[in-house]
């Protein structure tokens, strides 16, 4: 019975996670870290269209891909890239960074 109620508790915490993920993060800190750190390839700010590198995606049309939320964003950053170099971003950056890209999505303006 214990082994049922820890996985049901954990099933729920799981559950949460997605939500959990969207508040968290400064998105004022985001927006300067990626004007430092990632505007080199990508167009980081809201009125860009083009990015610098090109196949480096601009972060509106990040924000804007169906389905985007910031747990979809931190498993993405978390996983290596071919197109994109091998950063180590402390975790409080990237959560920063993914609070400024979701403010991108169209609507939140």
């Amino acid at each position: 019975m214990r082994a049922v109620g820890l996985m049901s508790a954990l099933a729920l915490n799981a559950a949460a996670l997605p939500a959990l993920c969207e508040e968290v993060g400064d998105p004022g800190r985001g927006k300067a870290y990626a004007e430092k750190v990632c505007a080199e390839c990508h167009a980081v700010l809201a009125h860009q269209d083009a990015s610098p590198l090109f196949g480096a995606p601009p972060f509106r049309a990040v924000a804007n891909t169906p389905g985007m939320t910031g747990t979809a964003l931190a498993v993405w950053l978390q996983s290596p890239h071919p197109s994109m170099p091998n950063l180590l971003i402390e975790i409080n950056d990237r959560d920063d960074v993914i609070a400024y890209i979701l403010t991108l999505k169209e609507g939140k303006q």
